[in-house]
């Protein structure tokens, strides 16, 4: 006698999601069903979620690197202290 060992997973997500996601499963080769399956595994095998990005500063925060950056060459900020000379600087 032959089992079927599969079940179905139905999830709701937005259309533009599911679209993309599946995109760019089939850009690395993978089918989206394979995909999930491949995650619902480490999941289970590791107890771990694990989510990441490419880190890239947002416009706020690039401004300010800016900011900071034009201002330490216009000589506004002093140099990086060693770090010795930090915690002194600190509890002084």
């Amino acid at each position: 006698m032959i089992t079927n060992t599969k079940t179905l997973l139905t999830v709701k997500t937005e259309k533009s999601l599911k679209l993309a996601a599946q995109e760019t499963a089939a850009e690395l080769g993978l089918s989206l069903g394979t995909l999930i399956n491949a995650l619902l595994k480490q999941f289970v095998r590791t107890k771990e979620i694990r989510l990441s990005t490419s880190y890239y500063p947002n416009a706020s925060l690039r401004a300010s690197i800016a900011e900071g950056e034009k201002e330490f060459a216009e000589g506004k900020l002093s140099k990086p202290l060693p770090l010795d000379e930090f915690l002194a600087e600190l509890n002084s």
